[in-house]
Order: C-alpha cells, then structure tokens, then sequence
C-alpha cells in the first residue's frame, strides 16, 4: 500500500480541483467543460500506470484490465454542487497532513473510491496478478444528475452484467431502495411575496432559501432566519436526500416565514401520507430539495425513497389521492439481492477479513450505479459510526479510509476476478 499511498493523495488532491458538478453542455463535452477534463485526467493517469483506456464521447470513460468474462467496477467523476458553509475551499484539494485528510468535493463521493479502486488495479498488475476476468472500471459523469453517461454507455457499448460499485456504505449493500423524483406544483395566488427560490440539487437537502418579502422581525427573530435587501434567508445544512435527517431543510422555515402552512404540511409533516411505506430495506424518506416560484404557482421538487420490496406504482397510488398535480423528473426501480448468493457473500468475507469484524449486509436508500447491472452490489467506502460528509460541507477523506479501502477493493478484485 505504501508504495502507493502518495501518488493516491497527490492526484486525487488533484482530482478535486476540478469542479465537475453538471454545467451547461459545450460542444463535444455534455456535462461541462470542467467535467470533461477530470475524465481526461483520469483516464490519462490510468493510461500511464499501463491500462487500456476508453473515452465514449465525455459522457464516460472506462479502464481495462484482464481478459474473459466482463465485470464491472462503476464509479463516477461527477459531483453534487459544492452548496454553502464550507470552512475548507470545496474545490481546494486541501491535504490536511497533521489530521491525516484530504478535504473537497468528491473526496468520498466518488473521486476517491475511484482512484483507489484504479491504484488497487496497478498493485494486482504489479504484483504479476492475472485476471480471470474482464474487469472493466467504467468512470460516470452524471450520476449525480440523470444516468444520461449510463444510457450513453448502453448505446456505445456493452455493460457487464455483474460488478460493483464503491460508491455507498461497507459491508456489502444487498438492496437499495426505489428512487423518485418529483416536482409538485401548488397554486399560490396574491402571495406576499415576489420571488421565492432554494436548492441546487434534487437529491440534495436545501441548505439556502431565499425570497423577496416584507420584513417582519418579530417572526424573522422567532424563526431564526435573516433579512438583507428586501429578502428573508433562510439558511440549514445540506445532506444526502436520502438522509434528510442528516441536514437541515431550509425549505422549511421559509414556508413558515411566508405563511405557507398548507404547503409546509403536506410537505414536511404529511409528506403526502407515504412516510408509512416500510419493509425491511426501512422506511420511505420524503426530502423537498428544491423550491421556486413562478406565474402564480409554487413548484417543489422532492426527492423519494421508497421501500426496495415496493413497485413505483404503489408509492404514485398514495400520491395521487393527494389530489397535488406533479411530474415526474427521475426513477430508478430498487435493487433487491439475494443475501446468500455469491456476489454479496464474497464482498461481505472480503470486508471482515480485512476489518477483522461479522458484520452483516444492509440496505440504503442512496442509488449507485449497481443497480445499471443484472448482478452488481454497492461497496463502500462510507462505514457505521463515521462521521458522514457526503454531499455536505467540508466533505473529506481519511488516510486511514484510503489505506483501508486500497486492502478491501485490491483483494475483492482478487476474489471475484481470480
């Protein structure tokens, strides 16, 4: 591991500088021009330790090595906004040596799993290490925002059918939940207000709202919001939108400041009577992301988790009862493994042998890339009990996590590739 060490926090150091958050499509580069040159650099990197490289268009990039049956390690470049409160610079690349981290955007989410998944790979070639397999690195682009480098891959290429994904929790996922994006839309007629707008992401929980309204500093005291210029602010904590009670919504106060009760509680109480759908992958998680205005209406899109045992159509049942227009933006269907099968009871011995625990498979609400796959189960890198900053700010990784997670990724290649 050693030998390697420096050159993974040299260059993912490196790999966060680039802010490859979903900008405005330019020619030849669909996500953005900063999205599409920390492609270009990894794949240059990979090309240098000795890999055979693919760029499909900037829209994804892939990393071969080995020869026979394909099998797929899914990561992705891209990142969520860097989104308000960071004490270190989100897209900085600070490497903090006396703390042993490296903070910025992407560090855990995915940047960092990728790269050490990639350097795990030259310590195989290294050590004379012959795959059995085809193991294909296969490196997103906007998995944050749509899958569209996933839909593009299908059509340029062929996914393998079986793989991982290093981008959740340890042990092992074996079920994820039902992901739905939905943007209802709320008659607001003469309101007291001019503008409303908050959120960056739909998967993201709001951690900035802003409206042009009168002042009142009796409620602006009462609910510890600001005004500045002729507008309230109402600020919270972003977290991961399948976590919302890791963050503070925004969203929320704003409502309240506003006098928009109905909508906070079909919104934040209610969550439109889905919050009691729950099997053994847990409970739906409702989070309102993103909130604006517009002709008279108030548009929120909410980001929905549902139960992996349940059907999309049983979530939209519930909702349309509600009687709320709405659309829908995004779906993944959930992922539901088999907890005994050879996938997930190999990842799970390579984990406990490594840590040296018995831990267990779990479920997630987060969606990764395993579910692009006939066969594929998320791997890593979040653990229980850590301090979780994933689309948060002063996002960073350990160089403990990184040496931990070059052991577990190298020998679980071994294992499933040898």
């Amino acid at each position: 591991m050693e030998k390697y060490f420096e050159d993974i926090v040299k260059n993912l150091s490196q790999m966060i500088k680039f802010d490859s958050s979903q900008k405005p499509a330019e020619e030849g580069k669909p996500f953005g021009a900063e999205n599409a040159r920390c492609l270009d650099f990894f794949l240059s990197l990979a090309s240098f330790l000795g890999f055979e490289i693919k760029n499909y268009d900037n829209y994804v990039g892939e990393v071969r090595y080995g020869a026979g049956e394909d099998f797929a390690v899914l990561a992705h470049l891209d990142v969520v906004p860097a989104g308000s409160g960071w004490t270190h610079e989100p897209f900085g690349g600070e490497v903090d040596r006396e703390n042993g981290k490296i903070w910025g955007r992407g560090a855990m989410d995915d940047k960092g799993p990728a790269l050490i998944t990639l350097y795990a790979m030259k310590a195989l070639k290294d050590a004379g290490f012959k795959p059995k397999k085809n193991i294909k690195l296969i490196l997103g682009c906007n998995e944050e925002s749509g899958w569209a480098c996933i839909e593009h891959y299908n059509k340029v290429a062929k996914m393998p059918e079986t793989g991982i994904s290093p981008d959740a929790d340890f042990p092992v996922i074996y079920a994820e939940k039902g992901i739905v994006h939905l943007t209802f839309e709320f008659d607001c007629e003469n309101p007291s207000f001019t503008s409303l707008s908050g959120g960056k992401s739909a998967n993201m929980v709001c951690d900035y709202c802003q409206a042009s309204a009168p002042e009142n500093k009796a409620l602006l005291e009462q609910l510890g919001l600001e005004y500045a210029e002729g507008n309230v602010i109402s600020r919270g904590k972003s977290a991961h939108g399948s976590t919302p009670e890791k963050g503070v919504n925004a969203i929320e106060k704003m409502l309240c400041y506003l006098d928009l009760t109905n909508i906070k509680d079909m919104l934040f109480n209610r969550a439109f009577g889905l919050t009691e759908l729950q099997d053994e992958t847990g409970r739906l998680t409702f989070s309102p992301d993103i909130i604006k205005y517009e002709n008279g209406k108030i548009f929120v899109t909410c980001d929905v988790r549902y139960p992996a045992t349940y059907k999309l159509k049983d979530v939209l049942s519930i909702v349309d009862a509600q009687g709320v227009p709405y659309v829908i933006e995004h779906e993944q269907a959930p992922l539901f493994n088999d907890k005994n099968g050879k996938l997930i009871t190999t990842l799970l011995n390579v984990y406990n042998q490594v840590t040296g625990k018995d831990a267990k498979p779990v479920a997630i609400g987060g969606g990764t890339y395993a579910r692009a796959l006939k066969c594929g189960a998320a791997f890593g890198p979040e653990e229980d009990g850590e301090e979780c900053t994933i689309h948060q700010p002063d996002e960073y990784i350990t160089f403990e996590k990184i040496r931990k997670c070059f052991e577990i990724y190298k020998l679980a290649l071994e294992k499933l590739c040898g």
